[in-house]
């Protein structure tokens, strides 16, 4: 199962979110309205709402009439209350969307919020998702990568420590058993050229595939 988690941030940084055949969707904030304007009726509307106007809440609570409003200040943030409701409907993998555009702390709590619940539970896919690039997060393994048009190049970094035993092949620029220290960049910008694999032995890896 799919689960599309659609946050308030500017409607043009989206993917096409009608590729996800069979998702569910799960409208955070102002994300509801974004995807009620493309037709899309989301399973669940999370959020404190403070993004939209009297008129779209109402619209909201007609479509949703026992929601629940968040508080405006609380510990976690609307994005992480959407996950952690993801969690409910036992999802295979959770694209996030709408939390790259606008402000930077919103994309770094993203960020870090995905991060977790990726360790939280491996066994779901976790992707932070735009029209340009994907981002996932990856702990110590082996990993297979199709290739993909659409995301043809793909960039590493270490995520909060250095990342050891790092192997990556089916690329243009292959390495074997490199160390990638914290705030490194070498490993940018990258071409898959084929399917191709990951591995490393340490560390945790942040994945970003772009389109250009």
């Amino acid at each position: 199962m799919i689960i599309v988690v659609t946050a308030g941030g500017p409607a043009d940084e989206l993917p096409d979110l009608s590729s996800y055949e069979g998702a569910s969707y799960i409208g955070v904030d102002a994300g509801v309205m974004t995807l009620l304007g493309m037709g899309i009726e989301p399973v669940e509307a999370i959020g404190d709402f403070d993004s939209v106007t009297d008129s779209e809440y109402e619209k909201i609570r007609s479509i949703f009439p026992s929601l629940e409003r968040s508080p405006a200040e609380k510990d976690e943030s609307d994005t992480e209350l959407a996950l952690k409701k993801a969690m409910h409907y036992n999802p295979d993998i959770v694209i996030v969307t709408g939390v790259t555009g606008g402000r930077l702390d919103h994309y770094m709590a993203a960020l870090h919020i995905v991060f977790a619940y990726q360790r939280s539970y491996p066994q779901i896919d976790f992707m932070i998702v735009n029209k340009q690039n994907r981002i996932r997060f990856m702990e110590p393994g082996t990993y297979r990568m199709e290739a993909d048009q659409a995301f043809k190049y793909v960039s590493f970094y270490p995520f909060a420590e250095e990342v050891s035993g790092f192997t990556i092949k089916g690329v243009k620029y292959p390495v074997k058993e490199q160390r990638i220290p914290f705030g490194s960049t070498r490993f940018i910008s990258n071409e898959l050229l084929q399917d191709g694999t990951i591995e490393f032995t340490g560390g945790h890896l942040i994945v970003i595939e772009s389109s250009d």
